[in-house]
């Protein structure tokens, strides 16, 4: 289990994102057709809220049996391999700056159909297109970091009712977005 780290939040910066694709392309370089995408996730995906400076990415595999056979592929990307870590289903990996230590990315790996993909995409995509819940979901975050400047585990579990209150209203979004999108694309063929 990783220790908990101090829960330094950041101002938002665009630089995320491309060092989230430049992660992104490595990895799916490394892993191979069992990945069917790896998404950018959690705070440093969603513009104008703070974050910790952490890259939260989310591989989602064909195959977590593959995914485990692929261990020795993690840990020459200098990945630390910490199994399911708390969720059913998941794969939790982390990578540090070897200069500093400091951590640069999280890793939260899912087979095709876990229903955590969808409530992690739900989330990010909800608070990116409602700026309103996104300023609050700020808000949230800096009161939880106030509560527990040094300890990363305990700013996590501080802000779960928030997330978890608002969760129904993200997954009713995107999966309306999702029908909509069907509904157009279906339509787009006849």
């Amino acid at each position: 289990m990783p220790a908990p780290i101090k829960a330094e939040l950041v101002a938002h910066s665009s630089e995320w994102g491309n060092l989230a694709r430049e992660e992104i392309t490595r990895l799916a370089a490394a892993l191979g057709p069992n990945v069917v995408a790896i998404h950018h996730i959690g705070s440093t995906a969603v513009p104008g809220i703070c974050a910790k400076p952490i890259l939260d990415l989310m591989p989602q595999v064909s195959a977590l049996v593959e995914l485990d056979a692929a261990r020795p592929i993690f840990e020459r990307l200098r990945y630390e391999w910490w199994g399911e870590y708390g969720i059913a289903g998941r794969r939790y990996c982390t990578l540090n700056d070897s200069a500093t230590g400091r951590r640069m990315v999280q890793m939260h790996c899912f087979e095709t159909g876990n229903t955590e993909i969808e409530r992690h995409l739900a989330f990010r995509d909800y608070l990116r297109s409602q700026p309103e819940v996104a300023a609050a979901y700020d808000r949230e975050k800096r009161r939880c970091r106030d509560l527990h400047p040094d300890d990363s585990h305990a700013y996590t579990d501080a802000k779960c009712a928030w997330i978890e209150s608002v969760m129904p209203l993200a997954l009713s979004d995107y999966r309306r977005k999702l029908q909509t999108s069907a509904v157009r694309e279906r339509s787009d063929f006849t």
